[in-house]
């Protein structure tokens, strides 16, 4: 998220120690700290493969202060070195990571038990400390270093072999030459990790998302590898693509990759190389110590000229084929070194528009990016399954992109991304290192300069990729900005570059930035629909908004008590405007609930407890996220200032979190999950905030002919005050939208708090979309006068109290579930409307759940929160990993707004 002043969202102050764990939080009131005991570190010895052009990653560290270590450097890196003492990290493990698994610490996710981790313990270095054994050492060894934070001192075998001055920022990577220095056998590898500022480093911070953790990710994060091979090494492989327009009839590709001879001999190498059928070579002669680049062009290898080639495209636009790439470098017959690469073919654009926004287009298609920002875990721990669940997560809310600010996920995640056809936004941070570009000092303009070049590298040929954002909140500086565009053009980069995501922001390398910024806290639905140009908050559904959001986001009941204190939840509904710590304590501007609990009191009634914050805040939270996509959705085709893309503030959380997140940290998905989906579909009817407009909005590929709408409003006590079908309806495909009717300013009878069931049937009379809202008489006020961060001023609120009046309903659920030969279940469940009066039942909303009543996550859902009148029915399903179950059958709390909550088996069926 970004902010523009030192009192708003991103304000630079220093932040409080935060931390989460992927496993589920530790119950019962906050623990104090309690001392290490000693342990033998479970780090085993890696063996690293011997084949030229293998490489194999270490398999975790034994690390400790160096306040507790007063060995020499030469002694601790040295093969047999006793550390039974010290703690096990893993392959990728912050230092405070490491901690909390081995039961130093308790769970700092649950209330605020981070806050007894005494901090200056961090203050100093901190060892790591590695073996591994080499059986033939005929091949040259190199070790490949990145994702240190903030930097370190290398040691092999007793050597020092890099400086911190070298291994320095997060992202820039490093060959190290270690081949003087391994032999036959066990080997080791230490290295120092200073402590981490973000402030101070190329690192990466956490500005006003959550509180820091105490080491401030000091320590590891991507893999630390050895690589073997012989004389001749390669390097810098990559594909450029270029696709004919708009035909998509032809591709050209040029191969480039770097060869470097590190032998004393002058050698000739044959580098070959196969992408698919295609096969190419060249043979060339190198000096000692020359590096040159080889490059096969569709000139000079006609092959490289694809006719009908297999296009990567977003998810719900079409199939994501991937090509790979494969190289040999071969020397006296011998395999020396080689390289392999993934990428797809398909053609990214993102001018900008006659209004000065930036306009995607993928293939030639116009492209609505709707989008959230993706935060990895608080303490940088990797872990696959929930990464892949993040994107699935993503997926199944409609969302086409992700973007990725500063926190640049390892290198599987870019290749989910690609296999998933997701499209990822990603750039450097805001309000720390990266945005003090106007005081870099020589050093430091190096080590920026070589995290670009590094990420640069690392992007490039995945498909997913879309852009990078050189700046956050600010642009860089006109010196910093050019080592982005030198780093980036020596590293054939050749997808759009965004100055900034600010609008405000922008340089002369890199032009305007074309995107927008905020508001980031609660706006009342109608805000949306305002147009407001270059308003800093007060801007609606126009151009690209790159970080917006309604701000505080309740998680469901099952996670705020597996997260806080019972304390803290009496003080989260009871005063709100006082500091919460699981928003951001550390932020002037959101640590607290005051913005919303005044507008939910307002609204929806004086809240009356815990529960009834809850669920109030569900609903809440469902009008203003759904709002948000649909407004965008809607005013994507306008003629005048349309909007080109929403990136919401934020996807997901890294940790406990009471704010900015669709989904909790735990997968559980409650009111902004479904309001999201429900916004997102692909052929969707929808309610206007601002002209009571109903329209239909198709993201289908062509257009979708023969529709009805279907509208009615209703009274809290069921009766019905208007009706108006729109027939014949033909909604234009690639985001397009038709007009179906406008519901009339005054209705008469009609309660100030009223029910409007949207529903969109096709030519069949098949039921395609459906879509309710509760409104009211009364409209929500707006004073875009007083604008000011976080949000613009609403002095008069919606009434909307009158759901409270909504008589209790009954529905009915039957469910079975099957499993698959995927590895999943899936569940079936019928849910039916059996009042026979004339009571909807409201958002229904099913968990699965375990035996013991506990969410079974993460789960995706075809549709849920549902609301249904007397005698409608609707079928829903719901997919889980058939491990979670842990052979348990699976169970349905079904609940809602105004129906009693039951539990449901669903039966297996074979």
């Amino acid at each position: 998220m970004s902010l523009s002043s030192a009192l708003t969202r991103r304000g630079s102050a220093v932040l409080v120690a935060g931390i989460m764990v992927a496993a589920a939080a530790v119950g019962g009131p906050p623990q104090r700290a309690r001392a290490a005991a000693p342990a033998v570190p479970s780090v085993a010895t890696t063996t690293i493969t011997d084949a030229t052009g293998s490489t194999t990653a270490l398999k975790g560290f034994a690390i400790q202060s160096s306040a507790k270590v007063a060995d020499s450097a030469e002694a601790i890196s040295s093969p047999g070195y006793q550390s039974a003492d010290w703690h096990a990290a893993g392959a990728r493990s912050t230092v405070f990571a490491a901690l909390v698994a081995d039961g130093t610490y308790p769970d700092p996710f649950y209330s605020e038990n981070m806050e007894s981790v005494p901090k200056d313990q961090f203050a100093v270095p901190w060892w790591y400390r590695s073996d591994f054994t080499v059986n033939d050492t005929s091949a040259r060894s190199y070790l490949d270093v990145t994702g240190v934070v903030s930097a370190a001192d290398v040691y092999v075998n007793g050597t020092r072999v890099a400086t911190a001055d070298q291994i320095a920022g997060m992202y820039t990577s490093h060959e190290l030459d270690i081949t003087a220095q391994v032999h036959q056998g066990l080997n080791s590898v230490a290295f120092l990790i200073k402590p981490n500022d973000p402030n101070k480093h190329f690192t990466s911070g956490w500005i006003d998302w959550n509180p820091y953790p105490p080491d401030d990710n000091m320590g590891m994060v991507y893999d630390i590898t050895v690589r073997r091979a012989g004389p001749v090494v390669l390097s810098d492989a990559h594909v450029l693509t270029s696709v004919d327009m708009p035909s998509l009839s032809s591709a050209k590709l040029t191969v480039k990759a770097r060869a470097r001879n590190d032998s004393a001999d002058t050698v000739t190498s044959t580098v070959s190389g196969t992408i698919g059928d295609i096969t190419f070579s060249r043979d060339l002669t190198l000096a000692p110590g020359e590096s040159r680049t080889v490059t096969f062009t569709p000139d000079d290898t006609p092959q490289l000229k694809l006719t009908s080639p297999k296009i990567w495209w977003p998810a719900g636009m079409g199939d994501q084929p991937l090509y790979d790439l494969r190289l040999t470098a071969t020397t006296a017959g011998a395999t020396s070194d080689t390289a392999h690469r993934s990428f797809g073919i398909r053609d990214v654009q993102a001018p900008l528009n006659k209004d000065g926004h930036r306009a995607f287009t993928i293939n030639g298609h116009p492209l609505l990016i709707r989008g959230g920002v993706e935060s990895p875990d608080l303490l940088w721990r990797w872990n696959a399954k929930e990464a892949n669940d993040r994107i699935a997560y993503a997926l199944n809310m409609g969302l086409n992109a992700i973007r990725l600010e500063g926190h640049l996920e390892p290198d599987e995640f870019y290749d989910m991304a690609d296999k998933a056809g997701m499209l990822l936004l990603p750039g450097w941070e805001c309000c720390n290192k990266w945005q003090a570009s106007e005081h870099y000092t020589p050093q430091e303009h190096d080590v920026n300069r070589a995290s670009m070049a590094a990420v640069a590298t690392r992007l490039r040929d995945h498909p997913s990729v879309t852009s990078f954002s050189v700046g956050s909140d600010e642009a860089p500086s006109a010196a910093s900005a050019q080592d982005y565009q030198n780093a980036l053009n020596a590293a054939d980069w050749t997808l759009p570059v965004l100055s900034s995501n600010n609008h405000e922001k922008g340089t002369d390398a890199f032009g305007p930035s074309g995107m927008l910024m905020s508001p980031y806290e609660w706006e009342p639905p109608v805000h949306w629909y305002h147009k407001r140009g270059e308003e800093s908050v007060g801007r609606g559904a126009e151009g690209f908004n790159s970080e917006t959001s309604a701000g505080a986001s309740i998680p469901t009941m099952d996670t705020l008590r597996r997260m806080m204190a019972p304390s803290e939840l009496d003080t989260m509904w009871k005063n709100p405007q006082a500091v919460q710590y699981h928003r951001a304590p550390q932020s002037e501007a959101y640590g607290n609930l005051k913005l919303f609990g005044a507008a939910l009191n307002a609204r929806y009634g004086h809240v009356t407890g815990l529960d009834d914050f809850v669920r109030k805040a569900q609903l809440a939270q469902y009008e203003a996220v759904r709002a948000q996509f649909e407004a965008f959705g809607r005013n994507f085709t306008d003629a005048e200032n349309p909007s080109t893309g929403v990136v919401y503030w934020m996807m997901n959380s890294p940790w406990t979190s009471l704010h900015w997140q669709l989904f909790d940290r735990y997968f559980d998905q409650g009111g902004a999950y479904f309001a999201a989906k429900k916004a997102n579909e692909e052929l969707h009817v929808q309610y206007s905030y601002d002209d009571r407009s109903v329209v239909v909005v198709n993201r289908r590929a062509g257009a979708s002919e023969g529709l009805t709408a279907h509208v009615d409003l209703y009274n809290t006590d069921g009766t019905q005050r208007y009706h108006q079908d729109a027939t014949g309806l033909t909604a234009p495909g690639d985001g397009g939208k038709t007009v179906a009717l406008t519901i009339p300013e005054i209705v008469p009878d009609l309660d100030t708090t009223y029910l409007a069931r949207l529903t969109l049937t096709d030519s069949t009379g098949k039921e395609v979309s459906r879509n309710v809202y509760w409104l009211s008489t009364k409209k929500d006020v707006v004073d875009y006068d007083h604008t000011a961060e976080p949000s613009t001023p609403t002095i008069a609120y919606a009434a909307l109290d009158g759901v409270n009046k909504l008589a209790q309903a009954n529905v009915s659920a039957t469910a079975t579930s099957t499993a698959t030969d995927d590895g999943t279940t899936k569940v079936t469940v019928k849910l039916t409307n059996t009042d026979t009066g004339n009571t909807p039942a409201l958002l229904t909303d099913v968990h699965l759940v375990d035996p013991q009543n506990k969410p079974l996550l993460p789960v995706t859902w075809s549709d849920n929160q549902v609301s249904l009148w007397p005698g409608e029915s609707t079928t829903i399903t719901a997919t889980v990993r058939t491990t979670d179950l842990n052979g348990a059958t699976p169970n349905l709390r079904i609940s809602g707004w105004n129906i009693p909550t039951d539990n449901v088996v669903a039966k297996p069926t074979s």
